[in-house]
């Protein structure tokens, strides 16, 4: 069977690549300290040594729209054209071809199927950058195949934090049923509060602090009952009016198994809170 060897759960800001790589005369006061972050993140996947990446990102009205849009898509082909133009031009960030991995893939659909989760799949994903920040911060040399998850955390109605937790959770059953040797790394991206072209987008926190210091500490603790108890699509809206990308934070720690974070790190980046987690699977009593 497959070995689970990491969970990482992290933002991805479109502009850590450009923020990153300009002339230092160019970069923005908090680029050294970012570039430092993530590097020490990085080395949280690398000594896992992972075989193959399972990523979890949701597609910004590139290739999915109104005109059809699945709750839960799955990709399952050889190769991922990435990085659409408009990340390109506004963004910097460069195009990537990543490759899939076909089997591992079509086992894991069959499984989430299994496990009563009615996903849509591609044989032709194109990949935004929800999938190619987190190779640019915790994998740039991209030499890993990988198999892309997108979930709806734009276009209402929208699955609830219960169901996201609990795909989490599939998603762990379904690796761990995999019958392969290899060494599987979950890598899930989404963000805490978060406003976009709204009255409170550029603010030198996110737009609800609060909200992301109780999350964090949520996140760090594993402590999924409060995250039930207390987040809701209305709690969301409150809190800025993309904050519903924590739903794919709360699905990561339903991969992770409800555990205490081994590895959080965070820093506020002017309209929005930075966040990297990493859980490494712990054995569990028969």
């Amino acid at each position: 069977m497959a070995k689970h060897v990491a969970t990482l759960a992290c933002t991805h800001h479109p502009f850590y690549f450009k923020a990153t790589t300009a002339l230092p005369d160019q970069q923005m006061p908090q680029a050294a300290e970012w570039k430092h972050k993530v590097e020490a993140y990085r080395d949280t996947l690398a000594r896992a040594q992972p075989d193959i990446l399972v990523m979890i990102g949701s597609d910004h009205f590139h290739q999915i729209f109104l005109d059809n849009c699945p709750q839960f898509l799955i990709g399952k082909a050889p190769l991922y054209d990435a990085t659409f133009y408009n990340e390109m031009r506004e963004f910097g960030i460069p195009k990537y071809t990543l490759q899939g991995d076909e089997d591992m893939s079509r086992f894991l659909h069959q499984s989430l199927m299994d496990q009563n989760f009615d996903f849509a799949f591609s044989n032709e994903l194109k990949v935004d950058h929800s999938i190619v920040c987190p190779i640019i911060t915790v994998r740039p040399q991209n030499d890993l195949p990988i198999v892309p998850i997108y979930t709806n955390i734009f276009a209402p109605p929208l699955h609830s934090p219960r169901r996201f937790y609990d795909l989490g959770c599939a998603i762990r059953r379904a690796i761990a049923d995999y019958p392969s040797s290899k060494r599987v790394a979950v890598i899930g991206t989404g963000h805490l509060s978060l406003e976009l072209g709204g009255p409170r987008q550029f603010m030198e926190t996110g737009p609800d602090p609060v909200f992301d210091r109780q999350a964090i500490e949520w996140l760090r603790s594993g402590n999924v009952e409060a995250i039930l108890e207390n987040v809701t699509h209305p709690s969301m809206e409150k809190s800025g009016n993309a904050t519903h990308g924590f739903l794919n934070f709360i699905l990561m720690l339903g991969v992770a198994g409800s555990e205490g974070a081994d590895y959080v790190d965070s820093l506020d980046l002017f309209h929005t809170m930075e966040a990297y987690f990493t859980w490494y699977p712990k054995e569990r009593a028969a």
